[in-house]
C-alpha cells in the first residue's frame, strides 16, 4: 500500500513538472514576449491618448459646440436633476453615463487613428529601404508558332513541334 502511494506521488510530481515546464516553454516564446511588451507599451500609450482626448481635444470639442460638455451628459436612474455628474455621484445617484461613453469611442478612434498612422509609416519606411530584389535571368522564352513557353534553350518546342530558329 505504501509503494502505491509512492508511485502516486511520483506520478504526480511528474505531472506537475510537465504542467510547470509546459507552461514555462510558452511563456519563454517570442511572440509571448512580444505580446506581454506590446500590451505594456499599450497601456502606456493608453494614458497618453486618454490625456490628449481629456485635456485638448475635448476643451476643443467644448469650446465649438458652445460649452458642451460632454462629460455632464447623463441620466439619472433616481428621476432628480442634478447639475453635474459629480453632483449626481455625490447623491449617490446611480447614473447613466453616456457623454463619458462618447469620450471613451472618440478615445478610440483617436487611437486606432494613431496605431494606422504608425503601421503606415513603418509600412512605408520599410518599403524605402527593403532592398530591390534582382531580376533572375529568364530561363523561359515564347514559341513563336503557339505561343506557349519553353525553355530558352529549346530548338524544338515540345508543345506544337515547330523548329525553332534563334
Amino acid at each position: 500500500m505504501a509503494e502505491n502511494e509512492k508511485k502516486g506521488a511520483v506520478a504526480a510530481a511528474e505531472k506537475t513538472k510537465g504542467f510547470v515546464g509546459e507552461f514555462k516553454k510558452f511563456i519563454m516564446r517570442g511572440n509571448v514576449l512580444d505580446m506581454a511588451i506590446g500590451i505594456i507599451i499599450g497601456g502606456a500609450f493608453q494614458a497618453i491618448i486618454s490625456s490628449l482626448v481629456n485635456d485638448i481635444i475635448m476643451p476643443v470639442i467644448t469650446l465649438l459646440t458652445g460649452g458642451i460638455d460632454f462629460t455632464n451628459w447623463f441620466v439619472a436612474l433616481d428621476g432628480s436633476s442634478y447639475a453635474t455628474l459629480d453632483a449626481a455621484k455625490e447623491a449617490g445617484a446611480a447614473t447613466l453615463n453616456y457623454g463619458v461613453f462618447i469620450t471613451a469611442i472618440i478615445n478610440f478612434l483617436l487611437m486606432a487613428l494613431v496605431v494606422f498612422l504608425i503601421v503606415k509609416s513603418m509600412n512605408k519606411a520599410a518599403d524605402k529601404f527593403k532592398k530591390k530584389e534582382e531580376e533572375a535571368p529568364k530561363t523561359t522564352k515564347i514559341c513563336p508558332f503557339c505561343k506557349s513557353e519553353i525553355d530558352k534553350d529549346a530548338t524544338r518546342c515540345p508543345h506544337c513541334t515547330s523548329e525553332l530558329k534563334d
